[in-house]
C-alpha cells in the first residue's frame, strides 16, 4: 500500500490542480465521525425517539467500525436513521438542518486546497449522497458528490432504511466510484484521511492525507461560497454523543421545568415577573430607559423590535412592567388565547392591517416585529414600511436571545412548543434594549420622510445596537 504525505507538504502556490477528489468526514471536515449528523437526521426529519433508539446504538457501531466493517457501522446508523422517513423530510433536514453544523466543522487546509481546484471538484464519501449533497454543493463548491445511495419505496416516497447499487462506498467501492466518473482522466489530487480512502487516493496523481488534529482550525464560514442566515432544528449544539446523552438526561427535567416557568409566571402581572424570572433560571436583561406609559386619551408607544422569537413582545412587556399589546402573523388561536398580553392576529391584508393598528394605538402602548419573521442568526431582514406610516412615537427595541441546548423557534415543527422549548434551556436569556424614540425629524407625518426611509433607518439602528448585518431578505425567503 503506498504512503501518502502529509496536506501540510503540499504547495498549493507551485503546484495548481485542475481536478481533486477529496473524502467528507475527517479530510474536509475536522471531525472524522458522522454519527452526529446521522443523528441530526434522526431527530430533526423523525423525532426524539428515533435519535434516543441511534444513541443506545452507539455501543453496536463503535464496535462494528472497529472490529467488524465500517461498512456495517455505517448500514446501522442508516437503517436506524433513514427508515421509513419520507424523502422530502430527509431532504429538508439536509437543506435547512445539517449545513449549519456542517459549516462550523470545515478543516481550513483542506478547504483551501479543494477551493483553488479550478477544474472538476469532486466528493466521495460513504455518507448518503441525500444526506450531504446540498452541504456540498451549495457550501464548499463541489461539483459532484459521490456516496452511498439509499433505497426509497416508489410508492409511498420513504425510505427502506437499506443501501442500492454496490452498497456503502468505502474501500475499494470509492476507487470504483472514482474511475466510473474520471475514467481514463483521472484526478490531479486526492485527500482522504484514512487508510481505507488509499484505495481511490492511489489512483490519483498526487495524493496526501490529511492527519487527525487537535489544533485543526476550521474555515471562516465568510469564506464559504454562500452564508448561513436561515436555519432550522431545536438542537443548538452539535449531538456529538456526550452532547446527545447530556440532552436525553435534561429532556424530561427539561420539559417540566419549562411548563413551570411558563404557567406560574402567566397569570402573574409583568411587574412581578421581573423578579420570579432570577428565582427560575431565566436572565433577563434590560438596558436602556423604557418611556413610561401613554397618559389616558394620548396615543400608545409604538415599540418597533427585531424578531428573534415568538417571546419577543412579552419579553418586552416583562421588560416594560405593564402590558402593552402586540400583533402577529403566525400563532395559532390557542397561542394567542393563553398569552399574558394582547395579541391581535394580522390578516396581510394592507389596509385592514392599518386600520387595526391604529385603533391598538388608540388605546394604548403596541409591539411590532417589522422583519414578518425571525432569524437565528446575526442578521436583520428587511422590515416592513408599514409601521412608519402609522405612527410618530416609534420606539425601536433591540432584542436577542441566548439558548444553549434547545432553539425557540421552528419553520417545519409545530410552532405552539416554541416557548416551550426556549424555557427547556437550562437557562436561557433574554437581552432587551429601549432606544431613544426616533426625533421628530425622523418620522414621516411630522418629518416629511417615506415609510422606507424610516424603516430602513429603524433596521440600521437596531443592527447597530445588536451587531448584526443588515439584509433586504425576507419572509418569502426563508420559507422558499
Amino acid at each position: 500500500m503506498p504512503k501518502f504525505p502529509p496536506i501540510s507538504q503540499c504547495n498549493l502556490e507551485t503546484k495548481p490542480y485542475k481536478t481533486i477528489a477529496a473524502d467528507l468526514d475527517g479530510t474536509l471536515l475536522i471531525s472524522n465521525s458522522s454519527f452526529p449528523y446521522f443523528m441530526l437526521v434522526a431527530i430533526e426529519a423523525g423525532s426524539l425517539l428515533r435519535g434516543f433508539i441511534l444513541l443506545l446504538s452507539l455501543p453496536f457501531i463503535i464496535i462494528s467500525y472497529l472490529f467488524i466493517s465500517e461498512s456495517l457501522a455505517i448500514k446501522t446508523m442508516i437503517f436506524i436513521s433513514f427508515r421509513g422517513l419520507k424523502l422530502r423530510e430527509i431532504e429538508l433536514a439536509a437543506r435547512a438542518v445539517l449545513p449549519r453544523f456542517y459549516a462550523a466543522d470545515v478543516r481550513q487546509e483542506s478547504f483551501e486546497m479543494f477551493d483553488k481546484c479550478v477544474g472538476k471538484k469532486v466528493v466521495v464519501t460513504a455518507n448518503p449522497v441525500i444526506m450531504v449533497e446540498p452541504f456540498i454543493k451549495d457550501y464548499l463548491g463541489g461539483d459532484k458528490v459521490l456516496g452511498t445511495s439509499i433505497e426509497v419505496d416508489p410508492k409511498t416516497r420513504r425510505a427502506t432504511g437499506f443501501v442500492t447499487g454496490d452498497g456503502v462506498l468505502v474501500s475499494g467501492m470509492k476507487r470504483k466510484a472514482i474511475l466510473a466518473e474520471f475514467g481514463d482522466d483521472l484526478p490531479d489530487v486526492g485527500l482522504g484521511d484514512r487508510t481505507s480512502d488509499h484505495d481511490f487516493m492511489a489512483l490519483c496523481k498526487e495524493g496526501y492525507m490529511v492527519h487527525r488534529d487537535k489544533d485543526a482550525k476550521p474555515v471562516p464560514q465568510d469564506r464559504l461560497k454562500s452564508r448561513i442566515i436561515f436555519h432550522d432544528g431545536r438542537l443548538v449544539q452539535r449531538p456529538d454523543p456526550l452532547n446527545a446523552i447530556i440532552t436525553y438526561i435534561w429532556l424530561p427535567f427539561g420539559f417540566i421545568l419549562s411548563l413551570i416557568r411558563v404557567y406560574f409566571n402567566l397569570p402573574l402581572p409583568e411587574r412581578i415577573v421581573q423578579y420570579t424570572y432570577p428565582l427560575m433560571g431565566i436572565n433577563l436583561v434590560v438596558r436602556g430607559t423604557p418611556p413610561p406609559a401613554p397618559s389616558p386619551g394620548t396615543p400608545g408607544n409604538l415599540y418597533v423590535c427585531n424578531h428573534r422569537t415568538a417571546l419577543d413582545p412579552i419579553e418586552i412587556a416583562v421588560a416594560l412592567g405593564r402590558k402593552p399589546a402586540c400583533v402577529t402573523y403566525s400563532v395559532s388561536k390557542l397561542s394567542r388565547f393563553i398569552s399574558p398580553i394582547p395579541a391581535v392576529a394580522l390578516t396581510r391584508d394592507r389596509a385592514a392591517d392599518a386600520a387595526m393598528i391604529k385603533e391598538l394605538l388608540k388605546k394604548g402602548d403596541l409591539v411590532v416585529c417589522p422583519e414578518g419573521t425571525t432569524c437565528r442568526e446575526p442578521f436583520l431582514l428587511r422590515f416592513s414600511a408599514l409601521f412608519a406610516e402609522l405612527s410618530d412615537r416609534i420606539v425601536p427595541v433591540a432584542v436577542n436571545c441566548r439558548q444553549n441546548m434547545f432553539h425557540g423557534t421552528t419553520v417545519r415543527g409545530v410552532k405552539f412548543w416554541d416557548p416551550y422549548f426556549f424555557f427547556m434551556n437550562p437557562r436561557p436569556t433574554y437581552e432587551v434594549t429601549f432606544l431613544d424614540k426616533l426625533p421628530t425629524e425622523m418620522t414621516c407625518q411630522e418629518g416629511g420622510k417615506t415609510p422606507i426611509e424610516v424603516a430602513n433607518h429603524v433596521q440600521k439602528v437596531l443592527a447597530g445596537v445588536l451587531g448584526f448585518e443588515c439584509t433586504q431578505l425576507t419572509r418569502k425567503d426563508k420559507y422558499m
